[in-house]
């Protein structure tokens, strides 16, 4: 909603990064096929994964912020059609990067011919695929088909154990095993260095409430706590939201009481 932020674009961003890290794994949360079309997702994924030394993880998505959509002129579309679009999507940049020859490709909203991304990806099938998102009819199937890693999205320990159980079952009707997806998590966090910062940060919301929604919320205890439990629920790693960009020092006093 209004008023706009300042924002850096993303492929530009994961270029310099790639270059100036040497041991963290990164990547989109995710891109949207709805206005970043596939095969230059597909080439520019691998060619910032090969710039890393093979450590971009590819998250790719269908796209959901109406209003950017609108603002800039792509469409969205209804929600049957975008997840057709997307799963269209994931078959082209899953092609691309994996088949060693030409690739042919003729759907409703992508046409390849003969086509073929050279240089290959260094690393052999180029990066990961991750698919973020909660939904079991559209979402946890298009990760059993083509996802080397499921994000859930602001979902508590309970509702993750249960989505994850579903995936197993679609990653067997798939020939697949339960560990070929690794198990993520994206939700954001409201930390306190103590419970008097913690009030304030929290500015009259209920945290009881925050946690049922998914949210991790506390002092360093109660940070570990939360992450256990998501342990325990199968999350294999958390991408916690630190939305306060300008508090670094904070940042830091998270990672060094919970880390």
């Amino acid at each position: 909603n209004p008023p706009e932020k300042d924002s850096l674009e993303l492929w530009t961003s994961l270029t310099w990064l790639a270059s100036n890290t040497q041991r963290i794994e990164f990547g989109p949360l995710v891109t949207p096929v709805s206005f970043r079309d596939p095969v230059f997702t597909a080439r520019i994924a691998k060619d910032v994964d090969d710039l890393s030394g093979g450590r971009l993880i590819l998250g790719v998505g269908a796209g959901w912020q109406e209003r950017e959509h609108h603002m800039f002129g792509y469409d969205l579309m209804p929600p049957a059609q975008r997840f057709a679009r997307f799963e269209e999507g994931l078959d082209v940049i899953t092609h691309l990067l994996q088949d060693a020859g030409r690739v042919n490709h003729s759907g409703s909203h992508y046409t390849l011919r003969d086509a073929a991304l050279l240089p290959r990806p260094q690393r052999p099938g180029g990066p990961p695929i991750l698919i973020g998102g909660n939904g079991p009819r559209r979402t946890l199937p298009l990760v059993a088909r083509y996802g080397h890693e499921w994000n859930g999205v602001y979902v508590t320990a309970e509702r993750f154990a249960a989505l994850s159980q579903q995936l197993d079952t679609l990653l067997a009707a798939q020939g697949r095993e339960p560990g070929a997806v690794r198990r993520s998590l994206m939700t954001n966090v409201i930390f306190g260095s103590s419970e008097t910062t913690l009030r304030d940060k929290l500015a009259g919301r209920d945290a009881t409430a925050l946690r049922q929604r998914g949210l991790i919320v506390g002092t360093a205890p109660a940070i570990r706590d939360q992450l256990l439990r998501l342990a325990e629920a199968g999350v294999q790693r958390v991408m916690l939201q630190w939305l306060d960009q300008d508090d670094l020092a904070g940042l830091e006093t998270l990672a060094q009481a919970v880390l």
